[in-house]
């Protein structure tokens, strides 16, 4: 049976998935991890651990005894590789991690950086060359931030890589950055000429080697001798370049279409805009797309699965309890508000100094409350970030939701109404790894016959908003916004002494 490997590492887990010429999976593995917070703000990885993992879940779903034994035979055709991005694993001319990977957005220790790029090469300047102002998320003031504050670590640094470029590496031995990735690394991407821009790379990366640059769904590869023998992957087996896990989760339920929003629900919240050309805005994310000549405009929310976690383990409660009582607490949460900004907040507000907020708290709300009121504070997030992208031209006519979050038919119900949209899910909703195993099937296809994943994934249900619900989440909504406006002159103060006790 010949299928398709798909492996995607994640910011609390790294999760395989065994595919089938048709779409039907074989088999599944996933590997839990925590990331490093060693100071707040400061979000890490070891990159090594990425590598580690997917050995690991390669060799279960290839193992006959633990894996897809029951499918009988089976040939690997193609490896897909994704993850979590935008991040920066700078590695010596070993590859030979410099220092633990610094993540996303969530990390947010380059601030300095960010003014002093902005000031040097001009706000204007850095959106019409790169697409996107410095924000948290840019990747090149997470470089210069190396440079700065660790001067003799990045000194040894020669190469640049994401979890899917270093899992590429380490099978194929090739070095390659897929656009998507690159234009995450404002700004040092020229998003229109689809390249690298030589005089930013040259005064902000120094002597990192640059990576060529090809598509997610290019081969980059094939598996080398010495990873065969870690992986049980066969040598020879063409690998592709892959891309961040958000875009890789968009290619799985077929959410590339002028007009899809994909909404992918996880520890944070993630969202993808596609669109006919390159918009602008100060308060998203303009990038390059998963294919190529694509544009989108996205965003990402620090916090959303983190955040219900974070009640879930604090009451002491499942999340069956948890969500049962919330949605007897009903709409509104019986007069309780939340800012979500418990790890600061990326799009639309920008503001790594916001922090959480629960507003209209009394002796009789309970866990339940509570908990509808983060799934709201979502959800009124989500609703933020789609209108910050209409105002900016984004024509949105649908969402299709993707993640762990998808299990739970309260939460999407909750995005709907507060949204006015409605949602489409897909049968799998497994994520990166089959986006991924899928632009690995793509990629080796037979010229003219490559799969569809409108054959592979096809949407099983929808969720249309609730027009009762509309106007009372129209005023919550305006609340949402005036209770940030009101707080965050008080919450930087806090956020402040937080940094320093």
């Amino acid at each position: 049976m010949r299928c398709t490997l798909g492996v995607d590492i994640g910011t609390s887990s790294s999760k395989g998935v065994l595919v089938a010429e048709d779409g039907s999976i074989l088999g599944t593995a996933t590997r839990a991890h925590d990331v490093d917070r060693p100071r707040t703000g400061w979000v890490e990885m070891d990159g090594r651990v990425w590598w580690d993992e997917f050995a690991d879940i390669a060799r279960e779903l290839l193992d006959p005894s633990t894996g897809s034994g029951t499918q009988g035979p089976i040939e690997v055709v193609a490896v897909g590789v994704s993850g979590m991005g935008p991040c920066i694993l700078l590695t010596d001319e070993h590859d030979e991690p410099v220092r633990p990977a610094i993540l996303y957005g969530v990390d947010t220790r380059s601030t300095d950086q960010i003014a002093r790029m902005t000031d040097e090469l001009g706000a204007d300047e850095i959106t019409r060359i790169g697409g996107s102002a410095l924000t948290s998320q840019a990747g090149g003031a997470k470089i210069a931030w190396i440079a700065d504050e660790e001067p003799e670590v990045f000194a040894r640094a020669k190469r640049l890589f994401m979890p899917a470029s270093w899992l590429a590496r380490k099978l194929t031995g090739d070095y390659v950055l897929d656009h998507q990735s690159a234009s995450q690394v404002s700004p040092l991407y020229d998003i229109e000429n689809e390249r690298w821009h030589e005089p930013w790379w040259t005064r902000y990366a120094g002597t990192v080697e640059q990576p060529p640059l090809a598509w997610a769904g290019d081969i980059a590869g094939t598996v080398t001798a010495e990873a065969a023998a870690l992986t049980g992957i066969p040598a020879g087996t063409p690998v592709i370049a892959g891309t961040i896990d958000a875009w890789t989760e968009a290619v799985s339920v077929g959410a590339h279409g002028v007009g899809d929003l994909m909404l992918m629900y996880g520890t944070t919240m993630f969202l993808v805009a596609t669109t006919e050309q390159t918009l602008r805005t100060p308060s998203m994310w303009t990038t390059a797309g998963a294919f190529a000549g694509t544009r989108n405009l996205a965003g990402g929310m620090s916090t959303s699965g983190a955040l219900t976690a974070w009640l879930k383990d604090l009451t002491d409660a499942d999340y069956p309890q948890l969500l049962a009582e919330a949605e007897a607490s009903g709409p509104g949460a019986r007069g309780l508000l939340m800012l979500p900004y418990f790890a600061g907040e990326r799009t639309p507000i920008q503001d790594p100094d916001a922090r959480g907020v629960i507003a209209g708290l009394t002796l009789r709300h309970g866990r339940g409350d509570l908990y509808r009121a983060a799934l709201e504070a979502t959800a009124l997030g989500v609703r933020h970030n789609v209108e910050t992208m209409r105002a900016a031209g984004a024509d949105i006519r649908r969402i299709v939701a993707v993640g762990g979050g998808t299990q739970g038919r309260l939460w999407l119900q909750i995005v709907s109404d507060v949204t006015g949209l409605v949602q489409e899910v897909p049968g799998t909703t497994i994520g990166a790894s089959y986006g991924a195993a899928f632009l690995a099937a793509s990629a080796v296809s037979a010229d003219g016959d490559p799969p569809r994943i409108e054959d592979w994934n096809p949407v099983a249900f929808r969720i249309e908003p609730d027009p009762g619900a509309r106007a009372g989440y129209d005023e919550l909504f305006d609340r949402y916004l005036r209770l940030y406006a009101g707080t965050a002159e008080v919450v930087h103060e806090l956020a402040a002494q937080q940094k320093n006790p």
